[in-house]
Order: structure tokens, then C-alpha cells, then sequence
């Protein structure tokens, strides 16, 4: 009974190995071109330096839009709720967390997060 399972395993890793060794075969380019293997993440080309500058408004840009991103994830579900909960704890619920939302809201207009222009 172990014979045939192992047979059965060497058979499936030689199989696998044969597809992977024509899949890379198949696959390699023929012409290789500097910039296009060279990595590039975030607008910036890392070929040059290393310790590249990096803008922290941009950072603080996407880290609202993130924030804002999972908010309305949360929010949605609030749509389905309506129908399933009261009214009154609906109301509630959903005034205070687009309460929260405009607070935060403020702040970081207040804080100059939101003009891009600095």
C-alpha cells in the first residue's frame, strides 16, 4: 500500500517539475532591457540612491485615503442594518460614527493635511 503512494508522489513531483522547467523555459525573455528589470515603487526609481527622498505629504495623503477607504467598508453594512434594527438605535449609531468621520474631517483640514499645494 505505501509502494503505489510513493510511486504516485514521485510521478506528481516529477510532473510538477517538468511543467515549472517548460513553463521557464517557455517564459524567458529574449531581450533583456535594464529599465524594465529594474524595480520601481511609488513613482521613484530606485536606481539611483538608495535613500531617496520621500515626499511625507504624499505618505500622509494615501494614509487618508486608506483610512477613508476601510470608513465607507463600514458604512455600508449600516445600509443593511436599517431594516434589521430600530430606527431610533439606527439613527444613533449612524449619526455618530459620520460624526466621528467629520471631526476627523476637520482636523485634518485644519492641520493643512489636505492641500496638496505645500
Amino acid at each position: 500500500m505505501i509502494i503505489p503512494m510513493m510511486m504516485f508522489a514521485m510521478f506528481t513531483l516529477t510532473l510538477i517539475n517538468l511543467i515549472m522547467f517548460i513553463a521557464l523555459t517557455l517564459s524567458k525573455k529574449k531581450i533583456f532591457d535594464r529599465e524594465k528589470n529594474s524595480p520601481f515603487e511609488c513613482g521613484f526609481s530606485t536606481s539611483f540612491f538608495s535613500r531617496f527622498p520621500f515626499s511625507l505629504h504624499f505618505y500622509l495623503i494615501s494614509i487618508l485615503f486608506l483610512i477613508f477607504d476601510v470608513e465607507i467598508t463600514i458604512i455600508l453594512p449600516l445600509f443593511y442594518l436599517m431594516n434589521t434594527t430600530n430606527l431610533y438605535i439606527y439613527l444613533i449609531m449612524f449619526i455618530f460614527f459620520i460624526s466621528i468621520l467629520i471631526l476627523g474631517l476637520l482636523h485634518e483640514w485644519n492641520q493643512n493635511i489636505l492641500n496638496w499645494s505645500n
